[in-house]
């Protein structure tokens, strides 16, 4: 008994399966969302930093 547990030819259905599905390269052309958001924060973040960092630079000039 041979160690092939795979059949050697697809089976008749499984043929016209994969016959009538073209073949296409996924392609992302875009971007994923969670990128998006993390920029935002990223910006946001660092808007509000410099924003606090100069509050005490006024805060320290004024003493």
């Amino acid at each position: 008994m041979p160690d092939q547990t795979v059949p050697a030819t697809p089976a008749p259905s499984e043929a016209l399966a994969e016959a009538a599905v073209p073949d296409r390269t996924y392609v992302e052309n875009k971007p994923p969302r969670g990128l998006y958001v993390r920029v935002f924060i990223y910006v946001i973040a660092t808007h509000v930093l410099l924003a606090m960092m100069s509050l005490v630079v006024i805060a320290a000039n004024n003493r």
